[in-house]
């Protein structure tokens, strides 16, 4: 089997520190390589892998704003399907640009949907959802409207993350500073119990940013540290007495989640989306539905054993299970083909 990996190029695959899409892809990537399956993965010139590298974008448009992002999306995606009959499986990571260029290639597309950034692009997956096989990364990710292959929960490494069973005084807010996570609601939650709150992540809205959370910093209770790479994502989330995840969308997944309850901190998150899949309400951390019930819920944070979210995460959320996953697809999809011809 010669699979064609596509993964987006706003980042690095992997990303030195933000990039969950590109994250997933490059874990997804050396585990196929690690099972003897080739690999060809079309990413930026500067990725890092030991599939087959192809690449024409020098490095991410969001690393360098010389580059015009749909130009490079173009030259990225037509050079994978201009080799398309190259290979067995084509796995798009790369949204709904991609479905576009099916017909380029006869080989079949599965396409892992992270996520949809606006009700106003489901047109282009209504047009190829009996052409690309569709997988949802959580359930209630799916829309009704679409036909999926399979469901694949996200896997990490969990060695990139250590257990801590000795947490700090604060709390953590992991992620986009944007209001679906809801950096705005963490500040009122942790203002309530008299925490210390450590915000990090990419400042994705500057203005929400500095009307919002910026007036509120004072470098003691409330403190934004940047954007942390994996050793300080490491730090960060061992240390955390809880994640505050207190989103106002319909997430589809939630990485930081997963990657906070590996190194055994709790989550308290808004009962959301994809939340009562990825937490074990009252065993991993507790899902809430207002600030006040987020608040209710941290005074029984110490009764959560740490250890049961490491173990969780080690049953549920590995990424060796996410590559076997992957591979039980791309049997089906090979099979399926196989009889239509």
């Amino acid at each position: 089997m010669h699979v064609a990996m596509l993964s987006p190029i706003a980042w690095r695959t992997p990303p030195r520190s933000y990039g969950p899409w590109e994250y997933i892809v490059s874990l997804l990537t050396e585990g196929l390589v690690e099972k003897g399956i080739e690999v060809t993965l079309f990413a930026t010139k500067n990725s890092i892998t030991k599939a087959h590298l192809v690449s024409v974008c020098p490095q991410g448009y969001e690393e360098d704003n010389e580059l015009i992002p749909k130009v490079w999306e173009c030259l990225h995606i037509s050079e994978m399907f201009e080799r398309g009959n190259d290979f067995d499986i084509i796995h798009n990571h790369f949204d709904y640009l991609p479905l576009t260029y099916m017909k380029m290639a006869s080989t079949p597309v599965v396409t892992t949907i992270h996520g949809f950034s606006s009700p106003k692009i489901l047109p282009v997956y209504k047009k190829y959802n009996n052409q690309s096989y569709y997988v949802s990364i959580s359930n209630a990710a799916r829309d009704p409207n679409l036909d999926y292959i399979a469901t694949v929960y996200h896997g990490i490494d969990l060695n990139q993350f250590t257990f801590n069973s000795e947490p700090e005084n604060y709390l953590l807010f992991f992620g986009r500073i944007h209001q679906d996570k809801g950096p705005k609601e963490a500040i009122e939650i942790t203002r309530k119990v008299g925490m210390k709150l450590i915000f990090a992540g990419i400042i994705q809205d500057k203005g929400y940013y500095k009307e919002n959370i910026e007036p509120f910093l004072d470098n003691d209770l409330i403190k934004y540290v940047g954007i942390a790479g994996p050793k300080k994502r490491n730090e960060l989330l061992g240390g955390a007495f809880a994640l505050l995840h207190p989103i106002n969308v319909q997430e589809a997944f939630g990485l930081s989640v997963v990657e906070s309850m590996a190194c055994g901190t709790p989550v308290i998150a808004f009962n959301k989306g994809s939340m009562p899949e990825v937490i074990a309400d009252g065993k991993t951390g507790f899902l809430v539905d207002s600030i006040e019930e987020a608040v209710n819920a941290l005074k029984k944070v110490n009764k959560i054993d740490r250890s049961e979210c490491r173990r969780w995460v080690e049953k549920k959320f590995n990424v060796e299970r996410m590559v076997d996953d992957y591979i039980s697809v791309y049997e089906s999809i090979l099979k399926k083909e196989k009889k239509q011809i």
